[in-house]
């Protein structure tokens, strides 16, 4: 499979499959093996993330670094990996990165934030929140295959459709989020 952080063209939600985090695993041990004297932590985020829960069957990964000053030499250590940067493809404190050679890995996103960057801190409350309250994990599971169902070829759509139940879980976490 290809890592492609780009606009997925069909919503296919699937059951919870333990292969994620396996995955996520050997994933996550080959990037420290090359970028670990950059970056701090490589976290598994996003759906795939939480046990349980239905999602696309693609890994996103953040790897952490300390500031945006790493960040020329971190996108050059990746290019020569054969990964492209995107740039922050509209969130901020996000960089995402593309590779588009077969690597033996299942379809993942590959994003760089800073430890302080808002993205990143989002993505490890949601994350941390849903694996803690499984009350919220299927009110946010429900939400998701509702609009799977709704809008199978609008991706935009259904981010957008997530957004009211993500800042719910977001403010009960306790994380603050400036609508």
């Amino acid at each position: 499979m290809k890592s492609i952080a780009e606009k997925t063209k069909v919503v296919e939600l699937v059951p919870y499959d333990p292969v994620w985090k396996a995955e996520f695993g050997r994933l996550r041990d080959w990037l420290l093996e090359i970028m670990g004297d950059l970056i701090i932590a490589a976290e598994h985020v996003g759906s795939t993330s939480v046990e349980g829960l239905s999602a696309k069957p693609i890994i996103d990964i953040d790897l952490v670094m300390e500031s945006y000053a790493v960040l020329p030499e971190i996108i050059d250590r990746l290019g020569q990996y054969g990964y492209e940067h995107q740039g922050n493809l509209g969130i901020e404190g996000r960089e995402a990165f593309r590779r588009e050679q077969e690597d033996g890995f299942m379809k993942y996103h590959l994003y760089v934030c800073p430890k302080d960057g808002k993205g990143y801190l989002e993505h490890i409350a949601l994350r941390d929140y849903l694996r803690a309250h499984p009350e919220a994990c299927q009110e946010y599971e429900g939400v998701k295959l509702k609009l799977a169902g709704q809008f199978l070829y609008d991706i935009d759509a259904y981010c957008k459709g997530k957004t009211a139940v993500i800042h719910s879980i977001l403010r009960e976490a306790g994380y603050p989020i400036n609508e």
